[in-house]
């Protein structure tokens, strides 16, 4: 290896990498939104030992609770890896959520429906930044820049005929 390679990626380069991934998508709408999805799908199937109790968790709504946390991780993913619909992906966290709640033992105690509604809210208000200044170019060539003009160079014009507002120092002679 020489001096000018670099060999092995440090952990600058992955960490300015992510950075740049998770700028370009709605990455924190898709985290909230899968962390919202896994109490959903958990709780139900938990069991909690206190001693030597055992206390099922275990509900009649075990599937429809399985299905939305399901569908709420794939639209947390779909969100970050898809940011075209996240405005579709948002509206549909958002209403099952909304469902979670009477189907999924209270919406994951609460905390999986908090989490999936703030996700799809973020997921729809989320908009791609604008190209900075420097990246984009000058969309016209015809406007003159601010302050004097060069030695040498004409006097700017404006055609101004008798009908426009500007002739004849701002009075129009039309009436």
């Amino acid at each position: 290896m020489s001096a000018e390679t670099t060999g092995s990626r440090d952990f600058r380069y992955w960490r300015l990498r992510f950075r740049a991934w998770r700028g370009q998508r709605p990455f924190w709408a898709g985290l909230f939104t899968i962390a919202g999805g896994v109490p959903i799908m958990y709780f139900p199937y938990a069991n909690m030992h206190l001693g030597n109790v055992t206390l099922a968790m275990s509900t009649t709504a075990g599937a429809g609770s399985l299905i939305i946390g399901v569908l709420l991780v794939t639209l947390g993913l779909t969100m970050w890896f898809h940011s075209v619909v996240r405005t579709f992906a948002g509206v549909a966290a958002i209403l099952l959520a909304l469902i979670s709640i009477p189907i999924a033992n209270i919406g994951g105690f609460v905390v999986g429906f908090l989490l999936s509604l703030f996700g799809g809210a973020l997921a729809c208000a989320w908009v791609p930044a604008k190209p900075r200044r420097g990246d984009k170019q000058t969309e016209s060539t015809d406007v003159t820049p601010a302050g004097p003009a060069p030695e040498g160079a004409p006097e700017p014009t404006t055609a101004a005929t008798d009908t426009t507002v500007d002739a004849n120092g701002g009075r129009n002679s039309a009436g």
